[in-house]
């Protein structure tokens, strides 16, 4: 994972799964924004055991996802 990367951030409290643009990436935590979601355009700092996956640069050009 590196900056630039889109990932998909797993579901938290009332929060449902999301994409979120990695800004800089720490030992335990991510920095960017929410690119979908309740939280769309928020800064961010999820914890690496959030991220459910790291989506391919196609599946973000086409604003698709694999199914898991």
């Amino acid at each position: 994972m590196k900056p630039g990367d889109v990932v998909v951030i797993g579901a938290f409290d009332d929060v449902p799964e999301h994409r979120f643009l990695v800004d800089e990436v720490f030992e335990d935590f991510v920095t960017g924004v929410a690119l979908t979601g309740p939280l769309q355009g928020e800064y961010g700092e999820p914890e690496l055991s959030m991220i459910v996956r790291v989506l391919d640069p196609e599946e973000v050009r086409l604003g698709t996802q694999q199914s898991q």
